[in-house]
């Protein structure tokens, strides 16, 4: 197949992405519902900052105030179900038989949906992040506790943010090629996501931490997401899990394409 006819593969998937209602909706209340929360957090902050106790405004992280756990379990979430619902959707409505009737080779088909998924995940996860932290910044710079982008481990934080969009929109794509059932998809992808790795903490066991460093939310929350990283060995390392966000959506995509492939 040509370039010219992929590019017309991946013109198709970008239509039917986008003729989802899931897709409108979810992007655009999610996004506003994430830099509100962001702005509300920065709010509060600023407002009750002056009756900190010393100890409390030490440990103060302006970017946890930018975009917070729930923040990124609301992004996770999104993410995931849209990229379910993108391959579901035409399994549910039966398009999936046309559109692999008309490009025998499903490589493509699964290349281009992984791509407009993952791009348009990827710009989202890149807005979000860069207008949680503008947003937030520049309500904490009134009272001189804002961080800069030169600061220590900003840039790592703010890459990792964006990051979570992508990396759960393929995964939850390669969860819905697998199952195949709107509802079962949807649960599947924000319990493997977010839901049970909640409950994940560092324990005196060294190889179940090695087994929670496996999962994206996990090194987000106890590696990446931090600015400041704790000198811990039961932590995972900053190393290791960019080597988690890159290994997910690669294993997804395996998947994604292998379940497509078996279909008749």
């Amino acid at each position: 197949m040509t370039a010219g006819r992929f590019g017309d593969l991946l013109a198709a998937e970008w239509i039917k992405f986008w003729t989802l209602r899931s897709t409108r909706w979810l992007l655009g209340l999610g996004t506003l519902a994430v830099v509100a929360f962001a702005v509300r957090n920065s709010l509060e902050a600023y407002q009750d900052w002056p009756g900190f106790p010393a100890m409390e405004k030490a440990r103060f992280s302006p970017l946890t105030e930018a975009f917070s756990g729930l923040s990124a379990t609301m992004v996770m979430i999104g993410a995931g179900s849209l990229g379910a619902l993108a391959i579901v959707g035409e399994y549910a409505t039966g398009l999936i038989r046309i559109t692999l009737n008309a490009v025998p080779a499903r490589h493509r088909v699964v290349a281009a949906k992984l791509v407009v998924v993952g791009g348009v995940m990827l710009a989202v996860g890149v807005f979000v992040s860069a207008t949680t932290f503008g947003a937030s910044q520049a309500i904490l710079s009134g009272r001189g506790v804002a961080v800069s982008l030169g600061d220590p481990g900003v840039l790592r934080v703010l890459a990792a943010n964006a990051l979570l969009a992508p990396v759960s929109g393929v995964v939850g794509m390669g969860v819905g090629a697998l199952l195949r059932h709107t509802a079962g998809a949807v649960v599947a992808v924000c319990a493997v996501l977010v839901i049970v790795p909640t409950f994940f903490r560092p324990t005196v066991h060294q190889w179940l931490n090695d087994l929670y460093a496996l999962v994206p939310f996990y090194v987000w929350r106890t590696c990446l997401g931090l600015p400041q990283l704790r000198d811990d060995p039961a932590l995972p390392t900053v190393t290791g899990s960019w080597a988690v966000f890159a290994a997910w959506p690669l294993i997804a995509a395996v998947l994604a394409l292998l379940a497509v492939r078996r279909d008749v």
